[in-house]
């Protein structure tokens, strides 16, 4: 849980989409960060050292691309539509998880393109490699299927918590809380960019 709670431009989303879809919409969204969290574990669990020290030297082209996908995403994000004109909870039409699928691949896509996922777990995996053997495939599958049931807890819990709300806010609300999810991730991608130009500048100095 600690690895998905934490307030991140995945976070914006998935808590944006629950709000805009319900608790499918946000659970749907809450897969694809879990699974992109656990590929990232997967990775750090099979080998700290050698998949760290890469994921180490070609930090600034993450970075690029993690900055890209997050500017491009607020920016779809910023501009669009509110999905539905919220209705009370007893006429709204039954949905379910099928209904968000395309959601899915979305935030896995953005879970490993972000250079604080990737390097947040890799640093986890570090720490506990100092308490915690692992010696075998079995202690690392079980570490990452440790890290996927955390965070999917963790969505389950939220969207079902934002679900309960949702049907309280209005078109003109979901559209405003659109365009500030859309300038939280662009401001991420920003930053992500502007660390990269000013580690540029610091080399050239």
């Amino acid at each position: 849980m600690l690895v998905a709670a934490p307030v991140g431009p995945v976070n914006v989303l998935c808590i944006q989409r629950a709000i805009e879809r319900g608790f499918w919409g946000g659970l749907a969204a809450g897969i694809g960060a879990m699974l992109g969290d656990g590929l990232i574990a997967l990775f750090a669990a099979l080998g700290v050292g050698a998949i760290s020290g890469a994921v180490q030297y070609h930090r600034m082209a993450i970075q690029l691309l993690g900055g890209l996908v997050l500017v491009l995403f607020g920016l779809k994000l910023y501009f669009a539509k509110p999905r539905f004109s919220p209705i009370t909870p007893e006429s709204e039409q039954p949905e379910t998880l099928r209904d968000f699928v395309w959601d899915i691949p979305q935030t896995f896509l953005l879970t490993i393109t972000n250079p604080g996922a990737v390097l947040g777990l890799f640093a986890i995996f570090g720490g506990v490699s100092t308490f915690v053997e692992v010696d075998s495939y079995v202690d690392a599958l079980t570490i990452v299927a440790a890290v996927m049931a955390g965070s999917l807890a963790w969505w389950l819990g939220l969207s079902h918590l934002i679900a309960r709300f949702r049907h309280r806010f209005s078109v003109s609300r979901l559209q405003l809380i659109n365009k500030v999810a859309g300038l939280l991730l662009i401001g991420f991608g920003v930053l992500l960019f502007g660390e990269v130009i000013a580690k540029r500048l610091g080399l050239l100095l």
